[in-house]
């Protein structure tokens, strides 16, 4: 129930009032760990981690100005693949951040880095690779480009996730 409250108050309080960066820039957000989103073992649970990435990711298409356009034109963002990295855990009552970025693109598909942080403390990186989809079809990545006005050619992908790219790929062919 707290995702949705924290849903709710994105929409209608975060992305009214939320911070201008560029296609390429650094969003963040801010969020305490409440009783609720830890488990057993007294952590941040492993399974709320890519809920409160897809509201960080939704706060950086707004910061990006692009949410509602995105919106109107009925595309919808879908993961395809994430890969995680947990390093310190996150104690209850800990404020943290979500930092997302954009770290590039190739013909297919977008990448994403998004890592947890608190007080100059790294607790999780992970890599999102997504889509956008609209009517079950998928946005080819130059629409999506051009429809944010990006000139120029797209940031060299990171070493771990040419990597990643390439085990993805290999866990593919391995696997049809």
């Amino acid at each position: 129930m707290n995702l949705y409250f924290r849903l709710f108050w994105l929409f209608i309080w975060r992305v009214r009032h939320c911070n201008s960066i560029g296609f390429l820039g650094t969003s963040r957000i801010a969020y305490r760990a409440l009783p609720l989103d830890c488990d057993i073992n007294l952590h941040v649970t492993n399974s709320r981690y890519p809920a409160f990435m897809d509201l960080a990711r939704t706060y950086m298409l707004a910061e990006m100005g692009f949410l509602k356009r995105f919106i109107k034109l009925k595309w919808m963002p879908i993961v395809n693949a994430a890969e995680f990295t947990y390093i310190k855990d996150i104690k209850p009552f800990t404020k943290f951040e979500i930092e997302t970025k954009l770290v590039g693109w190739d013909e297919k598909y977008f990448y994403i880095e998004q890592k947890f942080v608190s007080e100059n403390k790294l607790h999780c990186i992970v890599h999102v690779r997504g889509v956008f989809v609209c009517k079950g079809k998928q946005v080819p990545i130059d629409t999506m480009v051009k429809e944010v006005n990006f000139e120029g050619p797209a940031p060299e992908l990171p070493p771990e996730v040419v990597k990643w790219k390439e085990f993805l790929q290999l866990k593919k062919e391995r696997n049809m």
